[in-house]
């Protein structure tokens, strides 16, 4: 679901400027159907902008959008501003257009390829209108992924202002991972880059300069000692690169969502996180938290609200589906984290006992030296 969110984001990003003409997507359909493969994949996101509820949706292939489709709540009864549906040959598409949707509307048209989006086609040619929400799910949804290390060069430029220095400190400090300081200190290295070429083709390549590195201080009564980033633990690298993801978001209202948050990360660290999120003071324009976890002891009504919660859970089929906790009608002060665990929400592992077979499988004997070892600093 999260994947989900971010290909939404940059298909909204960059169908209309980075993709080329009859370029195909990397879209996916469900392996385990066979039906699916030739199904359209449909997206579809509620969101505000400036306190206006608007639901955007597009379906596509692997070679073309399908369909699109923008609503909006401008009061209790919702709106189209714009629908884009297959025409009756199959090779185009036809159009509907509110009258709220003022501009040059036929020039959108027929500027939009059948493998680019209209909001993002009409945002480039300075649509009044749709140029906002465009700019909301280009700018306001920030994906930080499980698997891939955290880019610590964000947090490490907000360290060259006092401000940002500061709000990074504090950041650290309140984390209780004795970091008494932090500071930015240039020095000369390398820093890998990729390039696309024309064409499409991506060329990596390594650029030498002077780049900022972040340097840790640490202050006991015995003394002092200052670290680089690669001296600390993973945790703290962690940390340290979700400082300015985080203190950005709460800046701006931004959508920040994290791929497995708990990841090398103490639990009351992360409800710390979660907290901030929660605090009107410091989130004084609705940014929001989206992660997901493996970490049951988050399930806590002192951290959220029932409809906060969704489950993941495949069928008999291998299909994932989400769900809500509100859909089992919860008390209000039910232990969910032990009603997960009995199985009454669903979404936990149905455990098999280990064939006999597997268990007396043979393994390749571990040699051991007969001799004492050394150890090379």
């Amino acid at each position: 679901m999260l994947f989900a969110i971010n290909y939404l984001r940059a298909m909204v990003a960059e169908s209309a400027t980075v993709v080329q003409p009859g370029q195909t997507f990397n879209v996916q359909p469900f392996r385990l159907d066979p039906r699916s493969a030739g199904e359209p994949t449909e997206f579809e996101i509620s969101f505000l902008v400036d306190g206006v509820r608007h639901q955007y949706r597009f379906a596509m292939t692997a070679q073309r959008i399908v369909s699109e489709q923008l609503m909006v709540w401008r009061t209790s009864q919702r709106s189209q501003l714009f629908s884009r549906q297959p025409n009756a040959a199959g090779d185009g598409s036809e159009y509907e257009f509110s009258a709220y949707l003022t501009g040059p509307r036929k020039l959108w048209q027929e500027s939009t390829r059948p493998n680019a989006l209209f909001l993002s086609t009409a945002a480039q040619l300075n649509s009044e209108l749709l140029g906002p929400v465009h700019q909301w799910l280009v700018q306001n949804l920030v994906m930080l992924p499980a698997g891939a290390a955290f880019d610590p060069a964000f947090t490490t430029a907000l360290l060259e202002s006092v401000e940002g220095r500061a709000a990074v400190r504090d950041f650290l400090v309140t984390a209780d991972i004795s970091i008494a300081d932090v500071l930015a200190v240039p020095r000369k290295g390398l820093r890998g880059q990729i390039l696309f070429q024309p064409g499409g083709v991506a060329q990596a390549q390594q650029e030498e300069g002077e780049f900022l590195f972040p340097v840790f201080e640490h202050r006991t009564e015995r003394g002092t000692a200052k670290f680089d980033l690669h001296e600390e633990s993973e945790g703290t690298q962690r940390l340290f690169s979700l400082a300015a993801p985080v203190l950005d978001a709460l800046k701006n209202g931004r959508v920040l969502i994290v791929d497995e948050l708990d990841r090398s990360l103490h639990t009351l660290l992360v409800r710390r996180l979660i907290g901030l999120f929660h605090d009107a003071v410091l989130n004084p324009h609705g940014a929001q938290l989206i992660f997901s976890t493996h970490d049951t002891s988050l399930l806590d009504h002192t951290l959220f609200r029932r409809d906060q919660i969704w489950f993941t859970e495949k069928d008999e089929s291998q299909a994932t589906r989400v769900y809500p906790l509100t859909g089992f009608s919860p008390r209000k002060h039910e232990a969910w984290e032990r009603g997960y665990l009995m199985g009454r929400y669903g979404a936990v592992p149905m455990f098999r006992e280990l064939p006999e077979s597997a268990a007396s499988a043979g393994t390749p004997p571990m040699s051991t030296p007969t001799t004492g070892s050394t150890v090379a600093a």
